[in-house]
């Protein structure tokens, strides 16, 4: 599920370069040294934002328009002027790349493919994993 998330990045002019970040459709705030950090983290918190609501069964909400954004409501309004942008993120890539922890699973299979298996040295864990990206289309 790809999204874009309107964002404000506000400089604070200060010998680290930091941005401030905020994404208020999630109420997301952050900040990075430069530019490039400073979408990094926007979008990092974006997909941790997204991953955490989706495992507590909460829709992530809809952006909104770039054009309906009312930048007198932002938190760093006072800092300074914001560059207003998009930041994208593709939430199942997101979670792929982040969420790598391991599930336990149970399994039934016959006793003979289960020899079989242990006879051929294979990892059925492995096999299962692969086989479950094949039929998904996922890698």
């Amino acid at each position: 599920m790809k999204k874009a998330y309107v964002t404000f990045l506000t400089p604070t002019h200060d010998d680290d370069d930091t941005y401030l970040v905020e994404v208020p459709d999630l109420e997301i705030l952050t900040e990075g040294h430069g530019l490039e950090e400073a979408i990094y983290m926007a979008r990092d918190a974006i997909g941790i934002k997204g991953i955490y609501m989706e495992d507590e069964g909460q829709n992530i909400p809809e952006p909104t328009s770039i054009n309906e954004v009312d930048e007198s409501k932002a938190t760093y309004k006072d800092v300074g002027k914001s560059i207003v942008t998009l930041v994208d993120i593709d939430f199942y890539e997101y979670r792929k790349k982040v969420d790598n922890k391991s599930v336990r699973r149970n399994v039934t299979i016959p006793n003979w493919l289960n020899k079989k298996a242990e006879e051929e040295n294979l990892n059925v864990s492995r096999v299962l994993q692969e086989a479950l990206m094949e039929k998904l289309g996922t890698s």
